[in-house]
């Protein structure tokens, strides 16, 4: 007898539906087909065991599994509750109902017919809902990343009796639902971390705010101990809000990762992610045998914050470039090629030299100019070239430690930052590429940032005296253009330039010392 029974593979962000099909024939023998690897070789012990555990077995016939489309190469160990129901179809343990060639059925099995979780939930759903499926069964700690999913019926169950039971018997399931907007309004009025917490830094929260508006890259540089750290970590608070589009693209991500089995359903808040400096570039930009997103695509749609920009490898860093500009890393392998996006704002901090005390003559120890030099030198022109605000960051006197007063609050700054946003969303409402001013291109620049003789004249002077470098200028042109987007002015004015002009510390000759 042969039987057919659905499950999924998860390739890059997105899924293909299986089709396992199951056929019994004379003789004795269990033969897997369709380039599966070991997890899920190993599944007939693991079947085999459950199966025995609630009153059924695997027969002593001849067996033949297939996985098609069989020249796909299958992983993990989530097909186990597919074969397992294929088994006990095709060998007429439980009766053939037409619930089989209507469903996705995916799940990991314990010896004892409980189900484990799964990785993928939400690209599954819904590549199912795409092809026309009407439900999705999987392990109810799934369920609700799932059900986020309109237009398909999700079923969450604990155990393989139970879906045993529903196929078999019709015995009914709960039906798994998800309101999506008391998720988002929830984590959006409670963010973690708030800028009300930041004692003093008033200058820096401005550059926070201005990079947030503009979704420009930004660097902090100071002493240990600035709060460059602390100031990093409340910069999603002040971001907009996800759309629904950006939220389930970015729980896709950290679905197939299986990031989001504990939390269940959708990513509401912004992704912050912070990779230690010893990180390698394969975890940075994805990759493996079988790829998986690294961290700039972990941090899609959020924040990638790089403590200690100098500590890292240099290669590391290098290969932040190409993802930087086309805000996407493709995966290349000799059978294959995988894209994930990878649009997200960097946040770098940096002790100014070795010893973090460069000409502070209250300092335990200082480096020398030679020192700081060498130590600027590890990060190369070309990735500063990406970043738009370098930012000094000087310590926070007692004074200020010491005032019990608390600062604005994150939804006061985020306001703020969606009104310039919004005007963004206006001014390129006809470009499928650029939403927001940090993308903007040459052409961009020179129809939307035009300046007045007086900011010309301006920009001259600042070009030649502070020695800024040829690579600042369209910086500087985008960081005003935000700056004027924050004050709702339609053209960019000289103040607006002057201030921009302060946020390219690095780029001054003469800032080493």
């Amino acid at each position: 007898m042969l039987t057919k029974v659905y499950g999924s593979a998860v390739f890059g962000v997105d899924s293909s539906t299986i089709t396992i099909e199951v056929n019994v024939d004379k003789g004795i023998g269990y033969h897997l087909v369709g380039l599966p690897d070991n997890a899920i070789r190993e599944s007939n012990y693991r079947i085999a065991a459950a199966l025995q555990n609630n009153g059924f077995k695997i027969p002593g016939k001849k067996l033949i599994l297939n996985m098609s489309p069989a020249d796909m190469r299958k992983e993990g160990s989530a097909y186990d509750l597919t074969l397992a129901m294929g088994i006990l179809v095709a060998t007429g343990q439980i009766k053939e109902t037409n619930l089989l060639e209507n469903y996705i059925i995916m799940g990991e099995l314990s010896l004892d017919g409980n189900l484990q979780p799964i990785r993928g939930a939400l690209p599954i759903a819904i590549k199912a809902k795409e092809e026309g499926f009407k439900g999705f069964i999987l392990p109810k700690i799934n369920a609700k990343e799932a059900a986020i999913v309109e237009g398909i019926d999700v079923y969450g169950v604990d155990t393989i009796e139970e879906v045993i039971n529903y196929i078999d018997k019709g015995e009914s399931l709960e039906i798994t639902k998800v309101d999506i907007e008391s998720e988002f309004n929830h984590l959006l009025e409670n963010p973690e971390f708030d800028f009300a917490d930041v004692k003093g830094q008033e200058s820096i929260k401005r550059c926070m705010e201005i990079a947030a508006a503009g979704g420009h890259n930004i660097i902090l540089i100071g002493p240990p101990g600035s709060g460059k750290t602390m100031l990093a970590k409340r910069l999603p608070s002040i971001l907009p809000p996800m759309t629904l589009g950006e939220a389930l693209e970015t729980t896709k991500i950290h679905s197939i990762t299986g990031r989001t089995i504990k939390k269940g359903g959708i990513m509401s808040s912004r992704p912050f992610r912070s990779p230690h400096h010893t990180i390698s570039d394969v975890a940075l930009v994805g990759g493996g045998t079988y790829p998986q997103p690294g961290e700039i695509s972990l941090s899609h749609n959020g924040v990638l914050f790089l403590d200690e920009l100098p500590e890292f490898k240099r290669t590391v860093l290098e290969v932040m470039r190409q993802p930087l500009e086309d805000r996407e890393v493709t995966i290349s392998r000799a059978k294959f090629t995988v894209t994930y996006p990878s649009s997200f704002m960097l946040v770098a901090s940096m002790n100014p030299s070795p010893s973090g005390y460069f000409n502070d003559p209250n300092a335990p120890m200082t480096s020398t100019p030679a020192e700081m030099q060498r130590y600027l030198s590890k990060v190369s022109g070309p990735l500063l070239d990406r970043i738009d605000i370098h930012v000094e960051v000087t310590p926070v006197p007692f004074d200020k430690l010491s005032d019990d007063r608390s600062g604005e609050l994150s939804k006061v700054i985020r306001e703020r930052v969606i009104k310039a946003r919004n005007i963004q969303t206006t001014r390129f409402n006809d470009s499928e590429t650029i939403f927001y001013n940090a993308q903007m291109g040459v052409k961009q620049i020179r129809q939307f940032c035009k300046l007045n003789e007086t900011s010309i004249k301006l920009l001259k002077i600042a070009m030649k005296q502070l020695n800024l470098s040829a690579r600042a200028y369209d910086r500087i042109l985008k960081v005003s253009r935000t700056i004027a987007d924050l004050q709702g002015s339609e053209n960019i004015l000289s103040e607006h330039i002057s201030e921009a002009i302060q946020y390219r510390s690095l780029d001054r000759e003469g800032w080493l010392g």
